[in-house]
């Protein structure tokens, strides 16, 4: 039976979710990959125990994370039952509905049917009667916002998830979301979004800065980018990597020519530092308070105790900041 390190708590930050009374770790463990079917469940288990014992208490999923969907949440249900439920308060769980889950006209987007059936689900495969933070996974551009918003404020009401949450949203849709949920009470406190150094959506879409001024955090997904802000492609690409192996999340053309050469400059950067290329990456985004936290995924336990280095040192200069910026555009 896992028993928790004693002294996890000194070991990382914990920052406000906006204007909100959670806090959550700098780093938080995404289990979008490597906790579904085709993963080895003895290094699951090795992975959770290294994160919360040294201090990452926010584990994140969604119904859909596996292969197969549904996987991840009834693999770390397990990992619950069996080793955390002594510490489920001192835990923040999050889910996500949103993208595809089962065949019909209600098993996807973001319909008050799917949305409700779907967190009912992953509560089963969890074990739990409540999640910490429930999110809708991506917009919908057919169902009525109202909609989906009065679902999600219906889910808090009912106990069902303490907080509520808005993923892959832009700044204009967030802004209405927010005045819908307001006007509602809904406890919003957080998006979850796609940001890295060589991926900034978020602030070419208005998400990061209406966020901030709205007072609501941001805790990032895919912040190394798939493993290109990684040593693991300084010298070409892998034959084990994700471009090989899978391809759905990162191409080929995304790491080849003046893009390699660039991210060989990012990792001089980082080496000045005393950092990796992962560390510096990871440090970026919560350099300027504006990120809560960052979610990184891992094979391995050591890949988590290298993340969490990253925020040892999240100060840059100007000029740091500035040829980061160049090299990424």
């Amino acid at each position: 039976m896992y028993k928790a390190n004693e002294d996890r708590y000194g070991k990382m930050k914990y920052n406000r979710c906006g204007n909100s009374g959670l806090k959550l770790p700098a780093v938080s463990l995404g289990l979008w990959h490597n906790f579904g079917d085709t993963g080895v469940y003895s290094n699951m288990e090795q992975m959770c125990f290294t994160a919360f014992d040294n201090g990452i208490t926010h584990f994140d999923l969604a119904n859909n994370y596996g292969p197969k969907a549904g996987s991840a949440e009834e693999n770390f249900g397990r990992i619950l039952r069996e080793h955390f439920r002594p510490y489920r308060d001192e835990m923040i769980i999050s889910t996500k509905a949103g993208y595809y889950m089962w065949p019909g006209p209600y098993g996807e987007w973001g319909s008050r049917k799917y949305l409700i059936s779907s967190l009912d689900c992953s509560l089963t495969r969890l074990g739990l009667d409540y999640v910490d933070i429930f999110y809708h996974h991506r917009m919908d551009p057919d169902t009525p916002l109202e909609e989906t918003m009065c679902a999600l404020d219906q889910i808090a009401r009912s106990g069902k998830a303490l907080y509520i949450g808005l993923s892959n949203y832009d700044g204009v849709t967030l802004e209405k979301a927010v005045s819908i949920l307001n006007e509602l009470h809904t406890p919003f406190i957080i998006n979850q979004n796609r940001y890295n150094i060589l991926d900034r959506g978020i602030e070419n879409n208005g998400l990061k800065e209406t966020s901030h001024r709205l007072g609501k955090g941001i805790i990032c997904f895919s912040p190394l980018a798939q493993g290109v802000l990684t040593d693991r492609y300084l010298e070409g690409i892998p034959a084990d990597s994700r471009v090989r192996t899978d391809g759905r999340f990162l191409r080929e053309d995304q790491v080849t020519g003046d893009k390699l050469d660039n991210i060989r400059k990012l990792n001089d950067i980082a080496k000045n530092r005393g950092q990796t290329l992962a560390e510096m990456a990871l440090a970026w985004l919560l350099h300027d308070g504006t990120i809560t936290s960052v979610l990184v995924g891992a094979s391995k336990p050591e890949q988590i105790l290298d993340n969490i280095k990253a925020a040892e040192n999240t100060a840059f200069t100007a000029d740091e900041l500035a040829e980061i910026d160049r090299l990424s555009r």
